[in-house]
């Protein structure tokens, strides 16, 4: 396959002119066969990566069921996310066992739509007064060996895990996690800057949703904000659904941390891609109106977007992030979060050949090419 005529997206270069050839499952220097794609008009962008979203059409990650799991990936791979890491809820450790053990099956079964490539746990290792949305039921101290014991369930496809660092001994856990090859984002969490800023040096690499579920950044007290920016490794999730960061605030953050750092997330629910309405989210119930998700009979606790990671990215653009920061953000960005920058994030020879052609006027989708196959 050869998509010509296209605005490439570069990783150093914003976006270029030039051809993107496919062998079979990869990009390669040449096209394995004749097949042509014209691109006049459009950005040619590598497939997003999605680190933090729970759901869509109906179905939640945590439902733990494989029929969920599939319509999750397969309505993800039409919104041109084709590498996707959903997030569990604060739960017990029986039913995250259960998510965990349903990750590995899917990958095993190998079955089509966007690809599994692990697990996001955003709970339990949380703390009470900044949970948000989560269940204060099942938060949990900082347990290396319920982790290990749910990384063992998932047979290595935990990827990320969320931390309140104040929680008694999340530093040791930190270590524990890289030793299983798990990154630590930090949020939900009321940690000040000292605390979170011990955190990063011990290993956490990632900050959840930025500015939600954590204390603001204050001149007098950075908080976790200020110390995730002093940490160059640290890279932090935006939500950029309109709801939850103000657009002045979603450029400022870009242009604080650099495009290098951004990662935009949908942090999308079950409820999107369907219609306004009452929806069950880690066992309680959010209320959905328009582009809003908020806990029922709480209007003010916010509980995740009814955005997919695509929109996001138009969202962004919207706000005034040039389309090449805003792509590397939602591509390159999250996939080296979690460790396969080397398999997707740009369009470069080697890299597995999944694609999307976005209307250069109104980013909408063109085509979608995954893993060399057009969906």
């Amino acid at each position: 396959m050869r998509i010509t005529g296209g605005q490439v997206f570069d990783l150093e270069q914003g976006f270029v002119s030039r051809d993107v050839c496919t062998d079979g499952a990869l990009i390669t220097a040449v096209s394995g066969d004749s097949q042509v794609i014209d691109a006049g008009g459009c950005y040619v962008i590598p497939g997003l990566v999605d680190v933090h979203f729970h759901g869509c059409v109906g179905e939640d990650f945590s439902d733990a069921t494989p029929e969920g799991l599939q319509k999750i990936a397969d309505y993800e791979l039409s919104q041109g996310v084709t590498y996707i890491c959903p997030a569990g809820m604060t739960l017990p450790e029986d039913q995250l066992t259960a998510i965990c053990k349903n990750t590995a099956a899917h990958r095993a079964r190998n079955s089509g739509g966007s690809e599994v490539v692990g697990a996001h746990l955003e709970g339990p290792f949380l703390c009470m007064a900044k949970k948000g949305a989560q269940n204060g039921d099942y938060l949990h101290d900082p347990d290396a060996a319920m982790l290990q014991r749910l990384q063992a369930a998932a047979e290595g496809c935990v990827k990320l895990v969320t931390l309140a660092p104040e929680q008694p001994g999340a530093v040791e856990f930190i270590k524990e996690a890289a030793e299983l090859g798990i990154h630590v984002s930090v949020g939900h969490t009321v940690a000040d800057y000292e605390t979170a800023k011990a955190a990063f040096e011990a290993g956490a690499d990632h900050a959840t949703h930025l500015y939600n579920a954590m204390p603001p950044l204050a001149h007098r007290d950075p908080g976790v904000i200020g110390a995730a920016y002093e940490v160059p490794g640290v890279k932090p999730e935006l939500i950029c659904d309109g709801i939850h960061i103000h657009p002045a605030v979603v450029r400022l953050t870009f242009g604080l941390f650099g495009r290098e750092r951004m990662i935009i997330v949908s942090d999308s629910l079950r409820a999107t891609g369907m219609p306004d309405g009452e929806y069950p989210f880690g066992g309680q119930m959010i209320e959905v109106h328009g582009n809003r998700a908020t806990i029922l009979g709480h209007p003010e606790t916010l509980a995740g977007s009814v955005t997919s990671l695509m929109g996001c990215l138009r969202q962004a653009v919207s706000f005034g992030i040039p389309v090449a920061d805003a792509v590397r953000a939602c591509t390159y960005n999250p996939a080296q979060s979690i460790g396969i920058e080397d398999r997707t994030g740009t369009l470069d020879v080697g890299k597995e050949a999944s694609v999307v052609l976005l209307d250069q006027e109104d980013l909408s989708i063109k085509a979608i090419i995954f893993k060399g196959q057009t969906v």
